[in-house]
């Protein structure tokens, strides 16, 4: 397991929430989209139980442009 694994669907959204972050509408199945008015950036976020794996991870925060260190200092 590397170091972003573990983290569920509630604590990404928190997390993502203080780098500005609100929901902006519901996408197809259990996605949703969110979107940041300061940076203009999009994400989809799948919202299913458990935990998120950890490339799924790796790839919203690639679109956010938020690095894994500043993601996992805000945890």
């Amino acid at each position: 397991m590397g170091r972003l694994a573990g983290f569920s669907y509630r604590q990404i959204i928190k997390i993502l929430k203080t780098f500005g972050f609100v929901f902006h509408r519901q996408a197809a199945g259990s996605h949703e989209i969110w979107f940041n008015p300061e940076t203009n950036r999009y994400t989809t976020i799948p919202n299913h139980s458990g935990d998120m794996p950890e490339g799924t991870l790796r790839a919203i925060l690639k679109q956010t442009a938020i690095e894994p260190e500043d993601f996992l200092n805000r945890s």
